[in-house]
């Protein structure tokens, strides 16, 4: 974001999102009477109703994911064992080989399944809503249930950090024990972020992020009631399908750099006995 010397912001967020967004802000605020608190809500449930099929069959494939996962548990550990318990850099990478190997003949992610799609997708929004609000005078002076919507708010931050929370929660929910330890503090650390961003910003995306932790736990729940069902569908494709089992290969230590230098080549050999054998003819002949 520019701006001109008598302070008018200017450039392509300004032009292209900042100004879309205050012109959709106010249309629905004339709508809902004359309140940008209730507008932010629309805009941000559609904007969710919009992501929520992609968003709940990313979380349905996370969940496929976490269920292989749990099948290949015993192979994974083994692994990992031989990897902690190497002794050279060859045994170490050995182990990291076969467990990329397993995770590609069972159709597992590294990832996990998770993409970053929808929040690439809400990214423009976010940028639109904040220039919206930023340089929007009637939506920056705006209040909602008594919140100034231009200021920061506390309870926003504080609500929107709970419903983050509840949502990391939620998602653990039925996921085997390894697996919920290691989710531990992704399910801490998402939400403490999200209670520091909101601080920093304005109520109006403190409310945008409120409203949508609510959709998130909501998503979760949907997933959570699938769950079942898809732990079956994988139980059955594993008794069709078993698990690969990766066979560990033999490791072939490196040789020496050293070894190379010091051992003589064979025609340096034979040279050197070429040169001893003309020096002693020609002491023979004096």
């Amino acid at each position: 974001m520019q701006r001109t010397k008598s302070g008018k912001p200017y450039g392509i967020v300004y032009d292209y999102l900042a100004v879309p967004g205050q012109h959709v802000m106010e249309w629905l605020a004339n709508m809902l009477g004359h309140s940008y608190g209730w507008a932010i809500i629309v805009v941000t449930v559609v904007v969710r109703m919009v992501l929520l099929p992609l968003m709940v069959r990313q979380l349905r494939t996370s969940t496929v994911q976490q269920e292989k996962i749990s099948a290949i548990k015993p192979q994974m550990t083994e692994i990992q064992n031989r990897q902690k318990t190497a002794t050279t850099q060859e045994e170490k990478n050995a182990a990291g080989q076969e467990m990329m190997a397993l995770y590609s003949q069972n159709g597992i992610s590294m990832t996990g399944g998770i993409g970053c799609l929808p929040l690439l997708i809400q990214m423009p929004i976010f940028a639109a809503l904040y220039a919206a609000i930023q340089y929007s005078p009637e939506l920056s002076s705006s209040t909602f249930m008594g919140i100034p919507l231009g200021k920061s708010s506390i309870l926003l931050a504080i609500l929107s950090f709970l419903a983050y929370l509840l949502q990391g929660y939620l998602s653990m929910i039925g996921m085997p024990a390894d697996q919920r330890k290691a989710m531990r503090m992704t399910m801490i650390v998402s939400p403490v972020m999200i209670l520091f961003f909101t601080i920093s910003t304005s109520a109006g995306l403190g409310l945008y992020f409120f409203i949508g932790g609510i959709f998130a736990c909501v998503q979760t729940l949907i997933i959570n009631l699938y769950r079942p069902r898809i732990r079956r569908e994988i139980e059955a494709e594993m008794k069709k399908n078993p698990p690969k089992v990766v066979k560990p290969k033999p490791v072939v230590a490196a040789q020496p750099a050293a070894t190379a230098a010091t051992t003589p080549k064979p025609s340096t050999v034979s040279q050197d006995k070429r040169n001893r054998n003309r020096n002693a003819g020609k002491q023979r002949h004096h």
